[in-house]
C-alpha cells in the first residue's frame, strides 16, 4: 500500500505489497509553517495506522533534524511529532530520515532542480560558499528501504544518506561540467555544514567516489 504520488512514493509502485504501508505523503516543504498542512499529514498517519495495523508502516522523515539551523523549525518538529506517534502507535514501523534525494521529477524547488533550472535559464544564484548537503540516488533509497523491510530488522529509526556531503559549490561545478557551461554565482561567505551519522547504515553503494557518485546523479537524471 503507498500512501502519496510524489518522487519517493513512485519508487515503490512495482513493489507494492499488502503488507506493507509506504508513507511517502504530507509535509514535504521544510519551509512550511502552516498548521493545517502538519494536522493534515498527522491526521493522515493515524488513520493509516487505524486502518491498518499489522502492515509494517514505513515512514519517510527527514535528515534536517540535525541541521541547526532548522532544528527548532515548526517543519522539524512536527516531523519529529510524527515519528514518535508512529513509534506509540504501531507494532512493526522502520522510520527512514532521508537526506536529499534526487531523481527524475519531483518538487520543482528541490536543490538539484533548483540549482539546474538556474543554470540552464542563465540565472544568478546566491551561494553559501560554506554551505553543504548530502545527496542521495532515489535508488539507493529503495533498495535501502527493500533491505531493511527484507532483513525484518524493524522497529527502528535509520539515517538514509550518502557518505559525504558536497558543498553547493560543488555541485554547481559538477553541473558546469557537464552542461559545458558557468554559472552566474554571487558567492557569499555564509554557510553552515551539519553531518549524518550512516554508520550503521546496512548498505554498501555502487560508488564510494564523492564525485563519481555527484556525476552519475547528474548523468542520470539532468542530461
Amino acid at each position: 500500500m503507498i500512501i502519496g504520488k510524489g518522487l519517493i512514493a513512485n519508487l515503490f509502485t512495482e513493489v507494492d505489497s499488502d503488507e506493507v504501508v509506504f508513507f511517502a505523503s504530507g509535509v514535504s516543504n521544510s519551509s512550511e509553517t502552516r498548521k493545517e498542512e502538519f494536522f493534515r499529514e498527522q491526521i493522515l498517519v493515524e488513520e493509516t495506522i487505524n486502518n491498518h495495523p499489522k502492515k509494517i508502516f514505513i515512514y519517510f522523515s527527514t535528515c534536517s533534524i540535525y541541521d541547526s539551523s532548522k532544528y527548532n523549525s515548526p517543519y522539524v518538529l512536527h516531523k519529529l511529532h510524527i515519528e514518535e506517534v508512529i513509534k506509540q502507535n504501531t507494532s512493526s514501523y522502520l522510520i527512514l530520515r532521508v537526506s536529499n534525494a534526487v531523481g527524475v521529477g519531483g518538487n520543482p524547488n528541490l536543490l538539484m532542480n533548483y540549482l539546474s533550472r538556474q543554470i540552464l535559464n542563465n540565472q544568478e544564484l546566491t551561494v553559501h560558499q560554506h554551505a553543504t548537503r548530502n545527496l542521495i540516488d532515489v535508488e539507493d533509497v529503495k533498495n535501502i528501504t527493500l533491505r531493511y523491510i527484507e532483513s525484518k530488522d524493524w522497529n527502528k529509526i535509520i539515517n538514509v544518506a550518502y557518505t559525504d556531503n558536497f558543498t553547493i559549490l560543488e555541485i554547481i561545478n559538477a553541473f558546469e561540467v557537464n552542461y559545458n557551461k558557468i554559472a552566474q554565482k554571487n558567492i557569499q561567505n555564509k554557510g553552515e555544514h551539519y553531518s549524518i551519522d550512516v554508520h550503521e547504515l546496512d548498505y554498501e553503494f555502487s560508488l564510494k567516489s564523492k564525485k563519481e557518485y555527484l556525476t552519475q546523479l547528474i548523468e542520470n537524471y539532468y542530461l
